[in-house]
């Protein structure tokens, strides 16, 4: 079993080899991004957001990689009545594993992807009628869709980020009950940015 496991391994490692060599572009790049935020739910307000994100073609038109990315904005946050409340900007931030498809090998590339792995959120506040809500800081696991297109070294990007709401209670001291809010975490991105490396061999 030991000895299979080892062949198909050998054997994928030649079929990598093999694919590089007919790809016209370096396997290895890194894209550094800028951009817009747009989060989702009632009372949001968008901000700024950056990207790193190493990756390496491992067979011609699929790049793999791993994007590290910080988002600046205010996240919708309703009431249990739909309510819009009034939040803070905060930051997230997220690392995903990533997978790019190319669809041509010309210098103009356009791609679709998706990512997986977890968003770092900051503690969400809301303040409705004189009731404030805090907390909801930790770790939530969530996707990435995205597509665009680069031209030559420069890349342009639209990516939604689907990540599951937080839930906040809070004690309401006008009818000592809970109020509960809902903050959404998703957000869309529109980004700009370019490519270190990965250019024509």
């Amino acid at each position: 079993m030991k000895k299979f496991a080892l062949s198909l391994l050998l054997l994928a490692i030649v079929a990598i080899g093999n694919a590089q060599l007919q790809s016209p572009f370096k396997p290895f790049k890194v894209d550094l991004s800028l951009g817009y935020a747009i989060p989702g739910g009632t009372g949001a307000k968008g901000g700024v957001l950056f990207a790193l994100e190493p990756k390496y073609e491992v067979i011609p038109n699929l790049s793999v990689g791993l994007r590290m990315e910080g988002a600046v904005m205010a996240r919708g946050t309703v009431d249990a009545d739909g309510n819009a409340a009034d939040v803070d900007v905060k930051a997230a931030g997220s690392y995903l594993l990533t997978g790019d498809y190319y669809f041509t090998q010309n210098t103009v590339r356009p791609f679709a992807g998706l990512g997986l792995g977890i968003y770092s959120l900051a503690a969400a506040s809301a303040n409705t009628n004189g009731t404030t809500a805090a907390g909801g800081a930790g770790s939530k696991f969530g996707e990435m869709v995205r597509v665009g297109v680069e031209l030559s070294h420069f890349r342009i990007g639209l990516e939604y980020n689907i990540v599951p709401s937080t839930k906040l209670e809070t004690i309401d001291p006008t009818s000592e009950g809970k109020s509960t809010y809902t903050t959404k975490n998703g957000y869309l991105g529109i980004k700009l940015g370019f490519c270190i490396g990965g250019g024509k061999r």
